[in-house]
């Protein structure tokens, strides 16, 4: 035998002679190249088939924009009918929820269902959770998977859909990182100052102090609601006492959205306006710094539920430490936009000086966020301060643009996400409904919101000659709505069991307080005899006859120290404002060569912009000046008083209001009279004989 042939394969030999073999060389070179080739177009079908799915799926996501464009329109078209008509029984909020609703039946139970497989998907068990990426190698080839959520067990045949409601459900990274963002921002820079100053005391004792109160009194409630579930078996899995807290946070922030619309139209009382307001924006900052720190409570040992004092003071610790660093961080950012518009000529070209407005102030929420602070506050406080400050610096178009175009992204955002609401009772895929629990939930926040309002404005008239009066009490009671806050904290995590349960309530709450008690605003404004018609600058005006003058050197002159004197705070940063700041941020105020000492000459010199070398009189928009734009302040330069509404009593008349003096950039309006006079005022501005007036008059 051949040694070759010896060598060969066992099976070669006992099938094939050497000769054979030799033969079929070339039909196998000929079924190896077949081969190839099946394999090349069996890849090139693998890439069309990967090409057709991803056009399908931007086919489908631009159906799935297209559908919230469209409940937009239908919104915007149907609020234009609404106040054509002059209906008020329901807002557009409201409207939004329903269209959502009608468009989430559609999606759930008006597109029929395909199964995708009939085969039983297989099984396997992890002693840890899924992963979020999986890597799979198939027949040499890697694949990469995305987990995309767990699927309900009763419609695991019915992949196709749940894979259709799973991309009309958004991210809720979406919510925070591009929706809320203008929404915040816009009720910071349209805040009216004049309104919110002079009720401030009471606006951070509701917004701090109050939602504490309706936390916990939530929370605690509603452990109770849970160890019932539990007594009668109507609870499947864990919920503890730390979750019912976190709950109490989220559904404490308020959004009277509906009942300030309302208001707006009606022209209800400036003060029960600006308490709602200005409540309901700082608590949506306190309520997410609070749902924050309530998740960072962590005690030690093996039972991290329990009570651990070392850990509720490391809470506490965080509150403080992210409230404190979002507030500085938004006030830094507004600031430093200030200080750009100021020593820059970015007026001369109003397009970008409204870009870069933009996107600082949409970047402090982002900042904010990597920097591990909550971007809610930032953006909050960025712009109150660009209100106060850059505002000043803007051109007179920049100035319309700016407010024009936060008005509309606020507008936008806001029915977008009332939209999705309605849509995501339907389309979302893990609802948890309780009955016990969506009833507990609803007496405890009715308990939670009166634990709030009537005991603190009971504390608060103690010691305010300006009391705030029972049907305001009763109103901000009823207007305790909840809104897009609570909606976005709620969706953010629904990962387990509890946090499920809360989004299904939470939603439902929402449902309930928008239609029923922002329908219900009209009536009760009426039934608490509550005024309406109100206009905002004749308001102000009214004080008493009585008022707390305060000399140039910012000290009361002997026998006008009442009981007042608690104005101390406000008077120094009014000081510390006008004679600092104001100057160095903006075009307005005294130069700062005159108000700083006379080392710091260079820097002075450096910082002050040439208008107020140039234009010694106040440049002022019509809002933002609390003090010299509001009635209730006189200014006395000798035997001259002269108020904010322009009266005067040495003889002079003086136009009043932002009407007077220089408006924005520098822009003069009123007479040459007035000219003179004010003139003649800013020479003896910091001079003894300057007074500022103030009213005895202390409002809430």
């Amino acid at each position: 035998m051949d040694a070759a042939f010896a060598r060969k394969p066992k099976l070669c030999r006992l099938f094939f002679p050497l000769e054979k073999q030799i033969m079929l060389f070339p039909i196998l070179i000929l079924l190896i190249n077949q081969a190839s080739k099946m394999n090349a177009e069996v890849g090139v079908m693998e890439e069309l088939e990967t090409e057709k799915e991803a056009e399908e799926s931007h086919r489908q996501d631009s159906v799935n924009l297209l559908t919230f464009i469209l409940l937009l329109t239908l919104t915007i078209l149907t609020i234009w009918l609404f106040k054509h008509r002059r209906v008020r029984f329901l807002h557009e909020t409201g409207l939004a929820m329903i269209y959502g609703l009608l468009v989430g039946v559609i999606l759930r139970y008006g597109i029929p269902a395909t199964s995708y497989h009939n085969r039983t998907p297989p099984s396997c068990s992890l002693e840890e959770g899924p992963v979020s990426t999986l890597l799979l190698n198939v027949s040499g080839k890697f694949f990469e998977y995305m987990l995309k959520g767990e699927i309900n067990s009763r419609e695991i045949h019915n992949v196709e859909q749940n894979d259709m409601l799973r991309k009309v459900t958004f991210d809720p990274e979406v919510f925070f990182n591009i929706l809320l963002p203008p929404i915040i921002f816009h009720a910071g820079y349209s805040l009216k100052k004049r309104h919110f100053f002079r009720n401030l005391g009471s606006i951070i004792t509701y917004a701090f102090l109050g939602t504490a109160i309706s936390c916990f009194v939530i929370g605690n409630l509603m452990y109770g609601v849970v160890k019932l579930m539990q007594f009668v078996g109507q609870l499947t899995n864990k919920f503890y006492y730390t979750d019912c807290l976190f709950f109490g946070a989220i559904v404490s922030a308020t959004d009277p959205v509906t009942v300030l619309a309302i208001f707006n139209e009606l022209h209800a009382d400036v003060d029960l306006h600006a308490l709602l307001f200005g409540e309901s924006v700082m608590n949506d900052a306190v309520a997410i710094v609070l749902s924050s720190s309530i998740v960072a409570y962590q005690p030690a040992g093996s039972n991290t539920h329990t009570f651990d004092a070392t850990a509720f003071f490391k809470s506490v610790g965080v509150f403080l430490g992210i409230f404190s660093g979002s507030f500085a961080m938004g006030a830094i950012t507004g600031v430093f936009t200030a200080l750009v518009t100021k020593f820059t000529k970015l007026h001369c070209f109003p397009l970008l000086e409204t870009a870069l407005f933009f996107l600082m102030s949409w970047s402090t929420f982002l900042l904010a966020e990597a920097c591990g602070f909550t971007g809610v506050v930032a953006v909050l406080f960025c712009g109150i301060t660009q209100a106060h400050y850059t505002y000043s610096n803007l051109s007179e178009e920049s100035t319309k643009r700016t407010k024009q175009l936060f008005e509309v992204l606020h507008f936008l955002a806001e029915n977008f996400i009332f939209s999705y609401m309605g849509l995501a009772l339907f389309t979302f895929q893990n609802h948890v409904f309780s009955p016990i629990f969506i009833v507990g939930a609803f007496l405890a926040i009715f308990v939670g919101r009166a634990s709030n309002i009537y005991p603190l404005s009971f504390l608060l008239n103690l010691g305010h000659r300006h009391k705030i009066r029972g049907n305001f009490q009763h109103m901000m009671m009823f207007a305790g709505l909840r809104g897009a806050m609570a909606f976005a904290l709620a969706i953010r995590d629904t990962a387990t069991y509890a946090r499920q349960m809360m989004f299904t309530t939470t939603l439902l709450i929402v449902f309930f307080t928008v239609w029923v008690f922002g329908g219900g605003t009209t009536p009760m404004l009426s039934w608490l005899h509550i005024r309406v018609g109100v206009d905002p600058d004749q308001d102000l005006q009214q004080c008493g006859d009585n008022f707390l003058v305060f000399q140039g050197d910012g000290t009361m002159p002997e026998g006008s120290k009442t009981k007042q004197e608690s104005a101390w705070l406000f008077r120094l940063w009014y000081t510390f404002d006008h004679n600092y700041l104001k100057p160095m941020l903006t075009h307005s105020g005294p130069p700062l060569t005159t108000t700083l000492p006379s080392c710091c000459g260079p820097l002075a010199r450096c910082l002050t912009s040439p208008q107020a070398y140039e234009n010694h009189e106040q440049l002022r928009d019509d809002d933002s000046d609390l003090i010299l734009n509001d009635g209730d302040l006189a200014l006395t330069y000798d035997d001259t008083a002269i108020t904010a509404e322009g009266a005067s009593s040495g003889g002079a008349d003086v136009a009043g209001g932002a009407g007077g003096g220089w408006g924005v950039n520098g822009k003069r309006s009123g007479s040459t009279s007035e000219e003179a006079l004010e003139r003649e005022m800013d020479q003896d501005f910091l001079s003894r004989s300057t007074r500022l007036v103030f009213p005895i008059e202390d409002h809430a």
